[in-house]
């Protein structure tokens, strides 16, 4: 979050986030060298030509044809034109090796034409053009992974653009044998559940490409990685879920079955108590801006859970952390500490949270010792109890979670900053039972990033932390009443859709979200799937005004956002992955911008309010 007294600047982050992106773009368009060909190597891609139609190609919602001009070689080539919502996808699933090296090649000609691999079992790859004007060969190579039988060859183009043509498609190396049908899934197991939804994930199985959950004996979801939250569940009901596993070949016989049963109610999230959707926002306490100071018994009852800005250490490594009103002389108007807490009591009285905020852009926190967790543990508690407060909200930014050990496994951290920040939390939450709400606030750096790049990951040479919230946000994934990622002071990330979005549109933050909530393969690497989230986990952070950081977003595409997400209406370019009603709301930084701005960010959101 953004503040102006003792301000480091942002650029160092941005700067960061951009030659990230870069880098990727970048390796997405090397052509690799080529490897020496064994003697079992040969041609594998069926009909790379177009010379029999679309025989072995299939193109989303009916955008291919093969036509006679213009052409590469032979009589046929591919022409796909990409519609608003759809960037004309062709695509076929090939036998191939475990543990081996291929080549894929094609000639390409139009606007942003794409090429790539998938479900390699290591890295997809992908390359790119932007524009030919003539035919242009794309190429590039990848290992398969150790249990991989098949990979799935593509081309597209972009949302809205012209048709592209493709010809010569190819991809050279071992043969495979025939697709096998997988094997059924074991270690099926539900989460906790909440009162309409049940989260499950089972192990990875080699082969498949993607997943059926039934309820009983109905299929009620198909997704492409080892997890899937059901929804649109009855209260207090026991249910039965069981999973198969499926690829070209066909579907497994089912898993062994696992029983859950939802909640009587109350929302379902940890920390409950807050309306079904609700609007988050930051006070800033401690400090004042060109925002102006706000005082507590003057914050509207708009915003249901009001965070604290900030408390902040002593020092970076001590863990003790502080909190104070913003002295006189910095702001004439603040209240007194009776004041203050006494606001705080009437806020509750109404039904509202208040929390503690820890960290912000300068209030740089690392748990690198078990003394430093201790004092967290031992300094927020006592901020807590002092104030009567209702819970933590971790804001950790910039360096907080950078000393990364080279954990390639979000599952399993060993970095001290990180353990010790998910043993913190989990003590303060045992501390304060079932009512304490904890909310965290990371940029999508440390989050989304993490799609591409974890840890010392597979590409090796970027920021060591990106994605480094991901082992932090699911540890504590059953004790978190709200995530709010900050879809603002971000370089342009990739989506599920594997295309680069940039902030302040409605798509940005469907996409970011549509990621959260559908979960993803961590650096690229099925073997590794972030779970998703559930929908009342879930609140979208979006700056109050064009003065509180980049990426503020017009009160249309907020709506539109909502709409996309909660009803799947208005939805743009990015299709999302799923409907998710259940959308708790949106934060923003901040309260105080909000108020500078005429109130225009939450006065938007009590209109659109949705049942």
């Amino acid at each position: 979050m953004v503040r102006t007294r003792s301000r480091r600047p942002r650029e160092r982050l941005s700067r960061l986030l951009a030659v990230a992106s870069a880098a990727l773009l970048t390796i997405g368009g090397l052509v690799a060298s080529t490897t020496t060909a064994e003697a079992a190597d040969g041609e594998l891609a069926v009909n790379g030509g177009f010379e029999a139609g679309l025989a072995g190609w299939s193109c989303s919602a009916g955008s291919g044809a093969a036509v006679a001009s213009p052409v590469h070689g032979g009589t046929s080539a591919l022409k796909a034109t990409p519609a608003g919502g759809d960037n004309a996808k062709c695509s076929q699933t090939v036998t191939v090796q475990p543990n081996s090296a291929y080549t894929l090649s094609g000639w390409v000609q139009g606007g942003y034409v794409y090429l790539g691999a998938s479900g390699t079992g290591t890295t997809d790859v992908s390359t790119w053009t932007p524009s030919a004007s003539g035919w242009q060969k794309l190429s590039t190579t990848f290992r398969t992974g150790a249990s991989t039988t098949s990979v799935t060859v593509y081309t597209h183009g972009w949302y809205g653009t012209a048709a592209y043509h493709a010809d010569d498609i190819s991809l050279f190396g071992p043969g495979g044998g025939p697709v096998q049908i997988p094997a059924a899934p074991t270690g099926l197991a539900a989460g906790s559940p909440t009162s309409t939804s049940v989260p499950l994930n089972w192990n990875a199985v080699a082969g498949a490409t993607g997943y059926h959950v039934y309820q009983g004996a109905t299929k009620v979801l198909s997704v492409s990685g080892p997890s899937a939250t059901v929804t649109g569940l009855a209260p207090s009901t026991p249910y039965s879920f069981q999973v198969t596993a499926a690829n070209s070949a066909g579907e497994s016989p089912k898993s062994a079955a696992v029983s859950a049963t939802t909640t009587s109610g109350g929302g379902g999230n940890p920390g409950g108590g807050l309306p079904a959707h609700a609007l988050v926002g930051y006070l800033h306490t401690s400090f004042a801006n060109g925002s102006g100071y706000t005082r507590m018994a003057d914050v509207p009852e708009s915003w249901d859970v009001i965070n604290l800005a900030f408390g902040e250490p002593t020092s970076v490594t001590s863990g003790d952390i502080r909190f104070s009103l913003c002295p006189v002389t910095e702001c004439p108007n603040v209240e007194s500490a009776a004041e203050f807490k006494a606001a705080i009591k009437a806020k509750q009285a109404a039904g509202k949270k208040v929390l503690i905020s820890i960290g912000g852009q300068n209030g740089q926190v690392q748990l690198a010792s078990t003394g430093a967790r201790d004092a967290f543990v031992s300094s927020v508690s006592k901020i807590i109890d002092e104030y009567g407060l209702d819970g933590l909200d971790i804001d950790f930014e910039g360096h907080s979670l950078s000393l990364n050990n080279g954990d390639t496994d979000f599952r399993s951290p060993t970095t001290p900053v990180v353990v010790h920040l998910i043993q913190a939390v989990k003590t303060l939450k045992a501390k304060y039972g079932s009512g304490f709400v904890l909310t965290m606030a990371p940029e999508t750096f440390f989050v989304q990033l993490g799609y591409q790049f974890y840890g010392s990951g597979p590409w090796g040479g970027q920021d060591p932390r990106a994605g480094s919230y991901l082992p932090v946000i699911h540890a504590l994934r059953d004790d978190l009443t709200l995530l709010h990622v900050q879809h603002y002071n971000s370089g342009p990330i990739m989506g599920l859709d594997n295309q680069y979005h940039t902030m302040g549109n409605a798509d940005f933050h469907i996409s970011m979200a549509d990621m959260m909530l559908t979960g993803f393969p961590v650096a690229g690497n099925q073997s590794r799937f972030f779970p998703p989230l559930r929908p009342e986990q879930m609140a979208i952070g979006m700056p109050a005004s064009t003065q509180a950081g980049n990426g503020h977003t017009a009160p249309a595409e907020v709506t539109r956002t909502l709409d996309c997400l909660t009803k799947k209406a208005n939805c743009g370019s990015y299709q999302t992955h799923g409907t998710w009603p259940a959308l708790r709301g949106l934060m923003t930084w901040s309260i105080n911008w909000d108020r500078y701005n005429q109130w225009e960010f939450s006065r938007n959101f009590d209109a659109y309010r949705w049942s």
